[in-house]
């Protein structure tokens, strides 16, 4: 099985200003625009290399998406900044109206997404931002998992016509994609081959999906797993051809369970080829206060990595339900999700 390694934790929405910086020296029509949050972006070093491009809108995020969307007529290629919440919530209509039906080439970036924002609570904490985005006509839905694949990914927006948003996050976590990756925009990436199960991950669970296989692979289960970093347009062949020979599959998120990538995937597999499928994301609530370690816990966001199932809606209750659907005898609170995974492909006896 192929190793990844964390070549140092990095916060996502780094990669975004690296890649911004990069765009900016080799483009002189990508302009950026903020909403007085310029350091949390990390805009600051295209601000200061760039200040005739740089525009501080101030709290003003509706007005923000205008000028871009007004930006846009003169060929200019603006990329707006703010948290999740404000780049999505706040301005749908703007977004709606002035960027999505009429088709500007405004890549709207942001940060602070899910519950690993931390601190901050649920009413920064969007959970739903995806949903929104992706049933905008035309708009590409993008969620990166690293330091080095939010670069990669800001860099090709840049060269992509058409609405992008892109979203990313506060925190640090393991940065183990390729250095200077060639990112394609939605195309999926299959991390690990395997053949009893599919894992498909997005942002920062896929370094989860990743532990998960291994522990998996402990218990005689071969996982496949596949990071989705664009969620629209979603890469309906790479997952297809995964449950052409693992016959199950499991989707993981921070988002909550509604509008999220799993049910994008579930719309897949019941059009063209349908199998026992569970979700792991947010059960239809807000968030709260917490540090991302403590959230991720308590809303179960990397429970399917922890065998020993205790945790309520657990891993128990996941596999249980796939099980079902293949009509076997459900497991007991007791069991492992690797015992349950092992049943549901029909490697271990039922008892």
């Amino acid at each position: 099985m192929k190793k990844f390694i964390n070549q140092g934790s990095k916060d996502t929405r780094s990669g975004f200003g690296v890649g911004l910086l990069e765009l900016g020296r080799s483009n002189k029509n990508v302009l950026a625009l903020c909403a007085d949050l310029t350091g949390s972006l990390k805009m600051n070093e295209f601000k200061n290399e760039f200040p005739d491009r740089f525009f501080q809108i101030g709290i003003a995020e509706a007005n923000m998406m205008g000028i871009a969307a007004g930006m846009t007529i003169g060929g200019k290629i603006p990329f707006t900044g703010t948290f999740a919440n404000f780049s999505t919530g706040r301005v749908y209509d703007q977004i709606r109206q002035s960027i999505a039906y009429s088709g500007k080439n405004v890549k709207i970036c942001a940060s602070h997404a899910g519950v690993t924002l931390g601190e901050d609570g649920a009413t920064h904490q969007i959970l739903e931002d995806i949903g929104l985005m992706k049933m905008l006509p035309g708009m590409t839905v993008i969620n990166t998992c690293d330091f080095n694949q939010t670069k990669a990914a800001t860099i090709a927006i840049g060269n992509y016509t058409g609405p992008v948003y892109l979203r990313f996050g506060r925190p640090k976590v393991p940065n183990f994609t390729e250095v200077d990756q060639n990112f394609e925009i939605g195309k999926g990436v299959k991390l690990i081959d395997g053949n009893d199960v599919t894992i498909v991950a997005t942002g920062h669970l896929v370094w989860e999906g990743i532990k998960c296989v291994e522990k998996l692979k402990s218990e005689g289960i071969s996982a496949e797993l596949i990071n989705i970093h664009t969620i629209k347009p979603l890469d309906e062949d790479i997952i297809l051809e995964s449950i052409s020979k693992t016959k199950c599959i499991v989707s993981a998120e921070e988002h909550n369970i509604i509008g999220g990538l799993g049910e994008s995937i579930s719309r897949v597999l019941v059009n063209k080829n349908l199998v026992p499928m569970e979700f792991v994301a947010v059960q239809d609530s807000f968030g709260e206060s917490g540090t991302p370690a403590e959230l991720m816990e308590k809303y179960q966001l990397p429970f399917y990595t922890n065998l020993a199932s205790k945790r309520g809606t657990s891993a128990v209750e996941i596999t249980n339900r796939m099980m079902n659907s293949n009509k076997l005898i459900p497991i007991t609170e007791d069991s492992t999700l690797a015992l349950g995974i092992r049943r549901l492909i029909g490697k271990s006896p039922l008892v």
